[in-house]
């Protein structure tokens, strides 16, 4: 073997700085440079996400663009609520329309839970379509991710593709059918992310599976499918909206999450903040501020309208940047809520929104997340109506923290972890719950074990 002489190694290290390209750049020892290399830290980030129309009336169209793919056996995901209301309809006219033939599945579980996941898997596996539509909120769009994805991984198990510790985090490396998103709620964006959150009932913890290749091919924004929102789904979807800004643009940069990926098939979608999630997330955020209080109080059709978009243009910011702390937190305390039921939902089982479980520690985490990036939380705390006219950068936690307990307690947001029936004999179990979602806490801008989650859930206890 000829080695390379030390002048021309030295050459070769000045091209490509300290971390290896090379294709040894993997292993623990490189057999070019003869010394073992640290990996490369991330140096990219990519800008994913759906197609989407936006527009009153829009959903009319969905039969014409089902015909356009020439598919000939659609599945129809949605809830047993939605199923009773017009944006189901609307989709079934025009599918009918187009003369598409389709089958519905009203049987998506609100919060969907893997054993609701696999229900509506093993019906797809039966039906075998060949394009998939879903209709309703986040739970209605996740699931029919899920059944899209199982439906072509047809011999693989649910945990496979979710997200490690919990599951196997195998990439998705098929296509997968064409979906089309039609969300009528404004909250979840998952219009526009490649994500696909569930409750594992066995382990008490919400997880979920994120992959890129999960987006919808489409996703048709159509302010009149929302006109049929309760008052507290209005809340709760809204609040989802504001943390999904929140934390999209105060996540650790994506220079810093970590090492850069060894193929590009396995770089995360949630990737950290960047410049281009900043500008969707930010401007989520000034829209939240403006729209949902007027959303939840009022009939206020403009109001409401802005929500649709402050949805998606949040989807697009989160579902490339990714969520942290206040998503991270909410997983447990969705996943072991044996009593609460939130007014306004029509379920028979326990229920706290997805929106009240991210939102009800969010003054906590912008306390303690505050120090590592002072002045964007100081910018947040702003678009949310605060005054930091001399405000301290060391305080711009506390100021953030404020902010938001005034936007929570003028919403009628309940009052902590307590009031959703937690104590403090159960911050353990909590932070226990919380700990394996690496997915979403690696993004935070702060270290964070679990002593550092108790004091946020003690924190958390109450809010005003």
């Amino acid at each position: 073997m000829i080695r390379p002489s030390a002048k021309s190694v030295s050459n070769l290290m000045r091209m490509v700085g300290t971390s290896c390209t090379c294709p040894a750049h993997t292993s623990a020892r490189c057999t070019v440079h003869r010394h073992t290399m640290t990996p490369k830290p991330e140096y990219a980030f990519e800008m994913a996400t759906s197609t989407i129309r936006v527009g009153k009336g829009a959903t009319a169209e969905i039969g014409m663009d089902l015909a356009n793919l020439k598919a000939q056996r659609v599945m129809v995901f949605t809830d047993p609520t939605v199923h009773r209301l017009p944006p189901l309809k609307t989709v079934v006219e025009s599918l009918e329309r187009s003369q598409v033939n389709h089958t519905v599945y009203s049987k998506v579980r609100v919060e969907p839970s893997d054993r609701s996941f696999q229900h509506a898997i093993d019906a797809a596996r039966k039906y075998r379509p060949d394009a998939i539509v879903a209709v309703g909120g986040g739970s209605s769009i996740d699931t029919a991710k899920a059944a899209n994805l199982f439906t072509v991984f047809g011999e693989a198990q649910l945990l496979d593709f979710v997200n490690q510790p919990l599951g196997k985090g195998r990439p998705i490396d098929r296509p997968l059918l064409p979906l089309i998103a039609v969300p009528t709620t404004a909250g979840t964006g998952s219009e526009c992310t490649g994500s696909a959150i569930f409750d594992l009932q066995d382990k008490g913890a919400k997880t979920g599976i994120s992959d890129r290749a999960l987006k919808p091919l489409l996703g048709i924004v159509d302010p009149l499918n929302t006109r049929s929102m309760p008052q507290q789904v209005r809340l709760a979807s809204g609040l989802d909206v504001l943390c999904h800004a929140i934390e999209s643009y105060t996540a650790i940069p994506y220079t810093q999450r970590g090492p850069a990926p060894t193929n590009p098939l396995l770089r995360p979608a949630y990737q950290g903040s960047n410049p281009i999630s900043d500008i969707w997330s930010m401007r989520a955020l000034q829209m939240v501020a403006r729209a949902l209080p007027r959303s939840v109080k009022a009939d206020d059709p403009a109001a409401h309208e802005e929500m649709t978009l402050a949805a998606a243009y949040a989807g697009i910011g989160f579902g490339n940047g990714g969520v942290h702390l206040m998503h991270g937190c909410s997983y447990g305390i969705s996943g072991l809520n044996r009593s609460y039921h939130h007014p306004q939902y029509a379920t028979d089982h326990p229920l706290c929104p997805h929106g009240i479980s991210v939102a009800i520690t969010s003054p906590a985490v912008a306390e303690f997340t505050g120090a590592m990036d002072p002045d964007r939380h100081l910018e947040v705390a702003r678009a949310l109506g605060a005054d930091t006219t001399g405000a301290r950068r060391e305080d711009a936690g506390a100021v953030l923290g404020d902010a938001l307990r005034r936007f929570l307690l003028d919403l009628g947001v309940p009052d902590g972890i307590t009031a959703l029936g937690f104590t403090a004999a159960d911050i353990e179990p909590l932070v226990e719950s919380i700990l394996p979602q690496q997915r979403v806490l690696k993004l935070s801008p702060r270290q964070t074990g679990a002593e550092q989650l108790a004091a946020i859930l003690e924190r958390s206890l109450r809010n005003y």
